[in-house]
């Protein structure tokens, strides 16, 4: 007969597999027995609650440290990685995984120890020294007194330049000319200077040819005068103006300088491999002890461009030009302006055979 020391198996298993955590209304009503005032009852239902808040709150805060720490660890070996791939050396792994995630003052203190100084032998702790067999001069330290030098340097330089440039301008040279009408009319040579200007040459000219006579040029219609008295109150009546150098088949602006042309080589479009005007642009040597000359006598002077061909520099009335310009040679004389457009004709008129053209 079973008694109630022997229960049933099946009365003892929930026994064992219930909560030991009490609720809150199971605290509530072990500490309210009986007849409890209002007040009292919600003054112990409060602490009850906040103690169970409490407990609650106690375990969450566990998980979250617990996560906190394998977080921790987890990330840790990335930055040992990152310290390994500063170093760039080939045994910082191994101090690394030896060491625990928490660094000790005395691990820190070892670390520095522990790397090795750079070899003597490499390149970047290697001592750079000027190489004895580059052509290159050595550097120069940048100073207040180094470019204080440089900047006197280069003013004397500029000043040097100035003045050779001026000795060019102010050296003479020779210009043989024709006067053009349809016909070359002989002129004779005149004397101008290197930094003198076209108009000055073109008054020069008409000088020449109001003393020699010269008839035919004067007049716009090209018709030749009777006699000499008569063309020089024409060529009195000229004016610089009305005059045009024709240099080949350039026609020269008044307002340029002979020394434009000769210090920018500019090419004769008419003569290959020719300069417009071919004087040099350099100071004339002189030997020493010579004294120039005061008296000029004809046909001994020794000046540059003395013997170039007359025919080349033309002086044209320009009323001539104007009723004749549609008529070879003036069809095909072209005004100098500085750009692309006088390049391509000094390269020379050529068809698509690269034949030459005769006609403008």
């Amino acid at each position: 007969m079973s008694g109630p020391s022997n229960p049933p198996s099946g009365a003892s298993t929930p026994r064992a597999f219930t909560s030991t955590t009490s609720t809150a209304e199971d605290l509530l009503k072990s500490q309210t027995v009986g007849l409890v005032n209002l007040a009292d009852f919600r003054k112990r239902r409060a602490d009850v609650l906040e103690q169970k808040e409490k407990e609650a709150r106690s375990p969450r805060d566990a998980d979250d440290s617990d996560g906190a720490v394998t977080r921790r660890a987890d990330q840790h070996p990335q930055k040992k990685k990152k310290k390994a791939a500063k170093g760039l050396l080939s045994f910082g792994d191994d101090e690394d995984d030896g060491d625990s995630g928490i660094s000790t003052p005395a691990a820190r203190s070892s670390r520095p120890s522990v790397e090795p100084s750079p070899e003597p032998s490499s390149g970047i702790a290697r001592k750079l020294t000027p190489n004895p067999k580059s052509g290159l001069p050595p550097p120069r330290a940048v100073t207040k007194a180094a470019l204080a030098a440089e900047a006197l340097e280069r003013e004397r330089l500029r000043k040097e330049f100035l003045e050779m440039q001026e000795a060019v301008k102010e050296s003479e040279i020779a210009v043989p000319f024709v006067f053009y009408d349809g016909a070359n009319i002989p002129g004779g040579t005149v004397r101008v200077k290197k930094g003198d200007h076209i108009w000055l040459f073109l008054e020069r000219c008409r000088k020449v040819g109001a003393e020699l006579g010269v008839s035919g040029s004067a007049n716009g219609s090209g018709a030749t005068l009777k006699t000499i008295e008569n063309s020089k109150k024409q060529w009195a009546r000229v004016g610089v103006d009305d005059l045009m150098c024709v240099r080949g088949e350039v026609i020269v602006p008044n307002h340029y300088e002979f020394y434009y042309f000769i210090a920018n080589k500019i090419p004769d479009p008419s003569r290959e491999g020719r300069l417009l005007f071919e004087y040099e642009g350099t100071v004339p040597k002189k030997t020493d002890g010579e004294e120039p000359s005061l008296l000029r006598v004809p046909g001994k002077e020794d000046l540059e461009g003395q013997t170039d061909d007359p025919t080349v520099t033309k002086v044209v009335d320009r009323r001539w030009y104007e009723k004749n310009k549609h008529i070879y040679p003036a069809s095909v004389w072209k005004e100098f302006k500085v750009g692309k457009e006088f390049e391509e004709m000094a390269k020379g008129r050529k068809d698509a055979q690269g034949n030459a053209f005769f006609f403008g």
